[in-house]
Order: structure tokens, then C-alpha cells, then sequence
């Protein structure tokens, strides 16, 4: 999706910091997300990618710095209220309910944001509203014929895809993706790239990411990051040409 120019911000980083004891994880690093973005974070295993986006979701709280959630400051709020605003993750580790069939895993996803998860005396069933949701998302994702099957059975591809099918349940703006093709074989994450490039383009998309295909394949721009310091930002093209990339990430070669 093309970014109007002069888009307000979804999100902005400004001078963030984030220290551990003496170890600095984060350092001085400001980054804008605009409506409609793709855009992938890489860099090595200790650059502080993941620990980025436990700040952005009030996991863990800045040292110093801000962060601005579709205008609003949340440096200091807790994940569910940043949750709120529009705002959605998945992890590295799968978050399902083995045990549960995927139309259940869903429905709890698609319950999670809205008051009647408080409600304790009614069947979910009798939740019009709630089944709706979550076939449309099961259909619209290809997972609507095997939503009587139990997570456990899928493949780890597919439980991938759930996961983020759940993490959608929520009506989210912006989606972060912690390396949603972690641990996955070549066919798999060639097949969870395509599953994300059929997302609704209106979706801002913020993407840690190893594997360098199926970052080049959803983002439109990349920002690298080193020992907790951006150091480059641009295009795809941009980086695969960007030779003090090639040097620090990719290889020489």
C-alpha cells in the first residue's frame, strides 16, 4: 500500500533507550512507522531487535525515551492498554492452546479485546458477534474446513499462520512479528511469507525477521539494527545494495 505523504506517524520512536545494568540494549534509536508501512527490523542475534519490541508493547519500560501509539504517548502504559488502541503481536515461541480446536483458539482471540470476556454466565456459543468474527477471519485465511481440528495436529507452518490469524482477532491497525517464520522448513516460510502478503494492504506491518527471502518478499522497508543502534534505513533495494550492510549482516560475498 502506497504511504500519503505527510502521514501522521501509527508509530514513533523517539531517542529510545534501554539499559540492563551497564549493558545497553537500546541506544538513542528513533524509528517512524507510517499507516499502511511494511517494514522489517534485521540485524544479528544481540542487536536488540527483540528487546525493541518489548518496549514498543510495554513488555518492558524504557530507560529513556518515547513512544507514540497513533499520536498518543505510551511509554509508561501497560501491553493491554496499547493493546487498546489498536496494536497487536506475535512471538517467536507460538502462543496456542494445543488442546483446543482452531475455531476455539480463535474465538478466544477475537473475545479478548471486547468487555463480554468478563461475562461468566453465558454459553461464548450464544455470542453471535464473536462466531461471526471469527469465521470471517478463518475464511478469509483458508483455515475455515479445518477449524473443528485441534491445533496440536497442524503443522508447525500452519500453527504459525493460526497464530496470527489470532493476533488479527483483535481488529488490529498495527501488527508487530516477532521472526514469524522462526524454526520453520524453506516450504513452510515460503508459505507464511504468501499467507502475509494476503493480508489486508491497509494493515501496518512491523516484521523482525532472519530469514532475508521472506523479509525481501513482504516489506517494502527495512531498518538494520547493531548492538541497539540503528544503522541504516531504506528500501529493499536499498539494503540489499547498501554495502556496509553486506558487511555487517549479509556477508561479504
Amino acid at each position: 500500500m502506497a504511504v500519503k505523504s505527510g502521514s501522521a506517524p501509527c508509530l514513533a520512536l523517539k531517542g529510545l533507550c534501554k539499559t540492563f545494568g551497564g549493558l545497553s540494549a537500546i541506544q538513542q534509536l528513533s524509528l517512524n512507522v507510517l499507516p499502511g508501512d511494511r517494514k522489517g527490523i534485521i540485524g544479528p542475534n544481540g542487536a536488540g531487535k527483540t528487546t525493541l519490541f518489548n518496549l514498543i508493547t510495554g513488555l518492558l519500560p524504557p530507560s529513556s525515551g518515547r513512544i507514540e501509539l497513533f499520536g498518543k504517548e505510551v511509554s509508561r502504559w501497560a501491553s493491554h492498554r496499547r493493546a487498546g488502541l489498536g496494536m497487536a503481536r506475535t512471538f517467536q515461541i507460538t502462543n496456542l492452546f494445543p488442546k483446543l480446536t482452531v475455531l476455539d483458539n480463535v474465538l478466544l482471540a477475537v473475545q479478548g479485546l471486547r468487555s463480554l470476556k468478563l461475562s461468566m454466565w453465558r454459553f461464548q456459543s450464544s455470542y453471535s458477534a464473536l462466531q461471526e468474527k471469527a469465521q470471517d477471519l478463518l475464511e478469509r485465511t483458508g483455515y475455515w474446513e479445518r477449524r473443528h481440528m485441534e491445533v496440536r495436529h497442524l503443522s508447525h507452518g500452519d500453527q504459525r499462520q493460526i497464530e496470527i490469524v489470532m493476533a488479527l482477532g483483535s481488529d488490529p491497525k498495527l501488527l508487530l512479528l516477532d521472526e514469524p517464520v522462526a524454526g520453520l522448513s524453506v516450504a513452510e516460510s515460503k508459505q507464511v511469507g504468501a499467507f502475509l502478503n494476503r493480508l489486508d494492504p491497509g494493515l501496518t506491518i512491523l516484521m523482525i525477521e532472519h530469514d532475508m527471502d521472506v523479509a525481501f518478499s513482504v516489506v517494502n522497508t527495512i531498518a538494520v539494527l547493531h548492538a541497539g543502534t540503528l544503522v541504516e534505513e531504506g528500501t529493499c533495494d536499498q539494503i540489499r545494495k547498501s554495502e556496509r550492510v553486506r558487511e555487517l549482516y549479509l556477508g561479504s560475498g
